[in-house]
């Protein structure tokens, strides 16, 4: 479906004092993903996708894994890679995990794609499997440990590349060094493994070598430095100090004296040397925006990330531009009780615009409610916002997948 509606810029009451609401109402499509016809537990998005050469990628999951809610009759947990094409403006499944692993019955299956997909400079996708429930992550259903995975962008080829770098542990937070080919995973432990905590580890995936697996890792997500290669985070999910990891001169993370910053969310590095974060917002009323000087390695609060009442951010992107953030407060099921909106944050001056409020329109035109995300890309001309939305057709939470694609008016892109 393809909307213009001025029904789209109707605030909700709990916008805040100061935000402003775009004066052009966008052009909006939406689209369901396919391959969701059997039940998921429930079908669901959790790791960040990609904008890159015209296309956009993402991943969705039917949230089940041996043993752990019910298989509902499908028998294996399962996550898909779609491409985007604007153009046609379809979908095309690049790879099925289940399909790629082929497991025995009665083994561990991943349901969840958690962290984020990356596209290497050999042409592949990078990104690694998650756990549907914990109680999966056992003897009993064979775990050891999730995959770390590759696929063709071009012809959808894809393998199991490693199967537990850090053993019987998931991996819900990873990014990828496109050009050193170097995977970067925080992960979280199995039922079954010796070790509780978080971990960090690197992988060079050209030489399918462990680089580095060590304790006090990041839960949920990275910031990564494409012009010097360095990776930061901080460990656990609170804010805190930042760790950088160098493969050229480091054997493990090193504390960055100094620093103070939150990452739940982080975007690219952009043409200026800055990466903005925002700290961790879930079932709280606020969230801080953070920027992130990879040159001096300098952190900075340069705002808030609330519109409404909720806070919570798991996807964050920069425009070309490299002055607009854009993302949707509401992660996890809550962004419809601020209108879903779709927000945009200028860097320079901390001010926040919605560009659309999303609901209650496609509930009252369509009969379906986007309640929260945790994949959004911008394209690489600025223009269009991929967001892949966790969708409800009447469930108290959701049962499906969907994308929308936000064409943000040339005039709303203008200082």
């Amino acid at each position: 479906m393809t909307d213009q509606s001025a029904d789209l810029l109707k605030p909700p009451e709990t916008l805040r004092e100061g935000v402003e609401i775009a004066a052009t109402p966008p052009t909006v499509d939406f689209l369901y993903y396919p391959g969701q016809n059997y039940e998921g537990k429930p079908w669901s998005n959790w790791g960040d996708g990609l904008a890159v050469g015209g296309k956009y990628y993402s991943a969705i999951g039917d949230h089940l894994a041996i043993g752990s809610k019910g298989d509902g009759g499908h028998g294996t947990g399962t996550a898909f890679v779609f491409e985007y094409d604007p153009e046609t403006k379809s979908l095309r499944k690049l790879a099925d995990t289940s399909k790629v692993l082929d497991l025995p019955k009665g083994h561990y299956t991943p349901g969840k794609i958690h962290g984020r997909i990356d596209l290497g400079r050999d042409g592949n996708l990078y990104y690694a499997t998650h756990r549907g429930s914990k109680n999966a992550t056992t003897d009993e259903y064979h775990y050891r440990g999730d995959w770390i995975l590759r696929t063709n962008a071009q012809t959808g080829e894809s393998e199991a590349l490693a199967h537990g770098p850090v053993p019987k542990h998931a991996i819900p937070n990873s990014v990828l060094d496109p050009e050193r080919l170097i995977f970067y995973g925080g992960t979280a432990a199995g039922l079954n493994s010796e070790d509780e905590g978080d971990r960090f580890f690197a992988y060079d995936v050209a030489k399918e070598k462990l680089l580095c697996d060590v304790p006090d890792g990041p839960a949920r997500y990275m910031i990564f430095a494409r012009s010097t290669g360095r990776v930061y985070f901080v460990p656990g999910k609170e804010d805190g100090a930042l760790m950088r990891f160098d493969p050229a001169v480091d054997q493990r993370p090193i504390k960055v004296e100094g620093t103070h910053i939150g990452v739940r969310a982080a975007t690219r590095e952009t043409d200026g040397g800055h990466v903005y974060t925002v700290s961790l917002g879930q079932r709280s009323d606020e969230a801080t925006v953070w920027s992130f000087n990879t040159r001096t390695e300098e952190t900075r609060r340069i705002g808030t990330a609330s519109v409404g009442s909720e806070a919570y951010v798991a996807a964050m992107a920069v425009g070309a531009e490299g002055r607009y953030l854009y993302y949707v407060p509401g992660a996890h099921g809550g962004s419809f009780r601020d209108g879903t909106p779709v927000v945009q944050f200028d860097v320079q001056t901390g001010k926040k615009k919605v560009l659309a409020f999303l609901e209650p329109f496609y509930t009252n035109k369509y009969g379906l409610t986007l309640k929260g995300t945790y994949s959004t890309a911008v394209s690489e001309d600025g223009e269009k916002l991929y967001i892949t939305w966790n969708v409800s057709r009447g469930s108290r939470a959701w049962d499906c997948c969907g994308l929308t694609v936000v064409h943000i008016p040339e005039s709303e892109r203008r200082p």
